[in-house]
């Protein structure tokens, strides 16, 4: 196979570079390149974008891949596999894993799998406290040597403060980012869905959005105090937009991700009590989807992330109260974000592409985003117009507990290619 490649003739988009026009992208040795001299240009590999969008390889900065411990749900190789599917190169790994990753030894299991299994780059990060039980401190230089990009207790959100204060100041002495599961647990016991009209309609337990603003005020204080950067997790309340877009007005070291089900979903969708729409946080009003949108509009909220978050069909089907939170959204997060955003006339599609790209990216430190030259050829070719329906049954993970199954959306991935190498053809994984 050659080792060079001539993508031509397509849209570049590579907002970090404040490039949106037609030409040509080069890599050569798997990184990406100025120009070719003739002689590369006669070996290269060549392939024609007419038409299409050549973007940088898409950035996660929030995934579940369920591995190790929980690979009935996903693994390294089968959640790797659907986010080639979905445009993106780089995905950033959640340590809510059995055992959790509070230990260099894990962080080791799971860079040896990503090694032999994954088709793209994954990240791992650490947690924040031993076993994520928000009681002592997980060792982050240990974790920090090991390879871990940031630390949190995602799919938990450590309740005491004086516990939040220290990991957030060691973490900051390692450089390393935190991100935060906003909730306070003592608002949301046996909560299930969003508190307002339709849980009292349903009878369902209510959750508040105060559950959220609480931490986000939180942490926010504790990043003014600490100076460490602190990013909250699927955004939800219309309030902790509110709250964050004037902590960063003050120069406070915060920032914010919206998900894609939080910016097109309404807890309405639970009318018939339909687990598929089951998330954490929940599902809420309008009026806070719309201020979402506002938040990814005017910055206050930095990236898209997906939170995907893999459960068996079996687990799922089970009635409300039981089924577990969560939804997968790789294989579809571009074409759905691109369908409410810039088809539903938000954002540009270069401001769309930033939002998955080198957005996320930076928050992480990661070598991804961008289409400059010498950055790792890690690129995205997808048709912004090209109408499909969802089919989850077709999808490369090993769940199907999508919200998105049967709608129609507007964006479709065409290929992907990781170090210049295509991992996804449009159909197919090609490694």
């Amino acid at each position: 196979m050659s080792e060079i490649l001539w993508i031509q003739n397509g849209r570049v988009v590579d907002p970090a570079n404040h490039r949106d026009a037609v030409g040509d992208v080069f890599s050569v040795d798997g990184r990406l390149a100025d120009s070719l001299s003739e002689t590369q240009k006669a070996k290269a590999t060549r392939v024609d974008a007419s038409g299409l969008i050549v973007a940088p390889g898409l950035v996660d900065i929030h995934v579940h891949f369920r591995d190790p411990g929980q690979t009935h749900k996903e693994d390294i190789g089968s959640g790797s596999r659907a986010a080639a599917a979905g445009g993106f190169t780089s995905v950033v790994c959640m340590p809510n894993t059995s055992p959790v990753c509070d230990n260099a030894g894990t962080i080791q299991r799971i860079a040896d799998k990503v090694a032999r299994d994954a088709v793209v780059r994954v990240y791992p990060t650490g947690c924040l406290t031993i076993g994520m039980s928000g009681e002592q401190l997980a060792p982050t230089g240990q974790l920090k040597n090991a390879g871990v990009v940031a630390m949190t207790d995602d799919g938990k959100c450590v309740q005491s403060n004086e516990i939040m204060r220290r990991a957030v100041e060691y973490a900051k002495m390692f450089e390393l980012p935190i991100m935060d599961h906003c909730q306070d647990a003592s608002l949301t016991q046996k909560s299930v869905m969003n508190e307002g009209e339709w849980s009292l309609r349903l009878g369902l337990r209510g959750w508040p959005n105060a559950a959220e603003d609480i931490i986000v005020a939180r942490n926010v204080i504790l990043a003014e105090l600490s100076g460490a950067h602190i990013h909250m997790q699927h955004v939800s309340s219309a309030a902790s937009v509110d709250i964050l877009r004037r902590a960063i007005a003050r120069g406070i070291p915060v920032s914010g991700e919206a998900s894609p089900h939080h910016i097109e979903f309404t807890d309405a969708c639970l009318h018939d009590y339909e687990t598929v729409y089951k998330m954490n946080p929940p599902l809420r009003t309008d009026a806070d989807r719309e201020a979402l949108i506002a938040g990814l509009v005017d910055g206050t909220l930095a990236c898209i992330a997906t939170d995907h978050a893999p459960h068996s069909p079996t687990e799922k089907d089970q009635e409300f109260d039981a089924a577990p939170f969560g939804i997968i959204g790789l294989e579809n997060s571009l074409a759905s974000s691109l369908t409410t955003l810039y088809h539903g006339g938000h954002l540009s599609l270069s401001e769309v592409v930033a939002l998955m790209t080198h957005k996320g990216a930076d928050i992480c430190q990661l070598d991804a985003g961008t289409l400059s030259p010498g950055a790792p050829a890690d690129i995205c070719l997808f048709d912004p117009d090209a109408t499909w329906t969802v089919d989850a049954e077709r999808f490369f993970s090993k769940s199907r507990n999508c919200p998105w199954h049967g709608r129609a959306l507007k964006g479709q991935v065409k290929a992907t290619y990781v170090g210049g190498q295509q991992v996804f053809d449009g159909a197919s994984i090609t490694v």
